[in-house]
């Protein structure tokens, strides 16, 4: 079955950028149609499964590589999140939207990998510098800049700061929920990002 699998998504990556017009794998707009699609997939349709790729693989790619900032990587990581998505999805009960809960499996093997990787996270005491509203103002100015050189800015962070600015500054996490992906405290995740936006602001200076 994973092989049948990684022929879907290999076969799907090969169009997934393919601008066509019509065709039975493609995913209509709506929340009823993709819950058609994720039973049609529960029950084993491999079109249905391919359609649901077709339509998130860029956004679960894009997710992947703010976060461990390696196109091929990135593709590894695409591919292992449907994987997973595949092997899981009899646990999937509606009880949110399905985009929802691939974004989780997406943000929980990226960080995995982190794991894997390094040693994301570095404790600071509690007493550590805080996050204010002027400093929240300056990272969304910021990220009105050239796109380009914010990427690169954003991908040449270490990873633990790149992890937790992408999921607070760019994902919309808070700390609660950033502390739980990484585990550590609420406290560090807001010294960490607090970090992350001061070097982010060397590397736009730079």
């Amino acid at each position: 079955m994973c092989y049948q699998i990684i022929q879907v998504c290999a076969q799907a990556h090969n169009v997934v950028r393919a601008e066509s017009g019509s065709g039975s794998c493609r995913m209509r707009s709506g929340r009823e149609d993709e819950s058609s699609l994720v039973e049609a997939v529960q029950q084993g349709d491999l079109t249905a499964f391919e359609a649901l790729f077709l339509h998130y693989k860029g956004r679960v790619y894009s997710l992947c590589y703010r976060l461990v900032s390696d196109t091929g990587i990135a593709e590894d990581l695409t591919q292992e999140v449907f994987l997973l998505v595949y092997r899981k999805i009899h646990a999937f009960r509606g009880e949110c939207a399905f985009s929802t809960w691939l974004h989780r499996v997406a943000v929980n093997t990226a960080l995995m990998h982190l794991r894997r990787k390094t040693d994301m996270l570095q404790e600071l005491p509690p007493d550590g510098p805080q996050v204010g509203s002027s400093l929240q103002t300056e990272a969304t100015t910021e990220l009105n800049l050239d796109r380009i050189h914010m990427d690169r800015s954003i991908a040449a962070l270490p990873p633990g700061y790149r992890a937790v600015f992408v999921l607070h500054d760019v994902e919309g996490y808070d700390h609660e929920e950033i502390a739980k992906y990484l585990g550590c405290t609420p406290g560090t995740s807001k010294s960490q990002l607090h970090k992350a936006r001061l070097k982010l602001r060397e590397l736009l200076k730079g």
